[in-house]
């Protein structure tokens, strides 16, 4: 059975409620699994991201008759939503926020939250975490950047952050204090990155241009 948020649900990674994994807005569906305690084991439909859940947080959620039908996206569909996504972006570093890991919901993000929630109320769904994220998209070369596409960054054997590209060598994406900013800021790929540019371009892995929207694999099975 299908169900569906009615409020904000927070889920975590361990029963224990320890360390926020991802937040789920108010309309999101999700299938349930086990149990543990108070707290119960659900997946998300539009990512196949799961987490724990409180049962206070259990209690916003709703059964529903209503099946989750993912969007059917192409490229030619996506490019004229892309100035929604980059707006939406722009905006909420506008705003008054932190960074947050596992956020998803406004005001407060993390890296790959800020990049799936941008693409996400402009009706197109990503996975949920930057790698994730890398291996959905279409790789690109740099010299191949256009507004947005994903950028990626981490070590050689993950990606670890991810930034949408603003076009003229910038890119926007939300960044911890430990690499130099606590929350959403612009950066640059070119030779007048700064300090925190430099950081990141240290940590260069590629880039990637969203073809299409994700497709759950409980949809993909049915």
């Amino acid at each position: 059975m299908w169900y569906r948020c009615q409020q904000v649900v927070n889920l975590y990674d361990a029963p224990t409620g320890e360390r926020l994994a991802t937040q789920a807005q108010a309309g999101r569906w999700l299938y349930p699994g086990e149990t543990s305690g108070e707290r119960r084991w659900v997946t998300l439909a539009e990512d196949d991201y799961g987490g724990w859940v409180t049962q206070a947080d259990w209690a916003n959620v709703q059964p529903t008759c209503e099946p989750y039908q993912p969007p059917q996206l192409n490229r030619a569909a996506i490019v004229p939503r892309l100035p929604l996504v980059l707006n939406f972006a722009l905006y909420a570093m506008g705003q008054p926020h932190v960074y947050r890991w596992g956020g998803t919901v406004a005001p407060d993000f993390d890296c790959s939250g800020l990049v799936q929630t941008a693409f996400a109320q402009a009706g197109i769904w990503l996975p949920r975490d930057a790698y994730q994220q890398e291996a959905f998209v279409a790789p690109i070369s740099r010299d191949s950047l256009a507004p947005g596409d994903l950028v990626f960054f981490g070590t050689p054997e993950r990606a670890t952050h991810v930034g949408i590209y603003l076009g003229n060598q910038q890119y926007i994406h939300c960044s911890g204090i430990a690499q130099g900013r606590n929350g959403i800021g612009v950066d640059s790929l070119g030779e007048d990155r700064g300090a925190i540019g430099e950081t990141y371009a240290q940590q260069w892995r590629g880039a990637g241009r969203v073809v299409a929207s994700y497709q759950p694999q409980k949809i993909r099975q049915s």
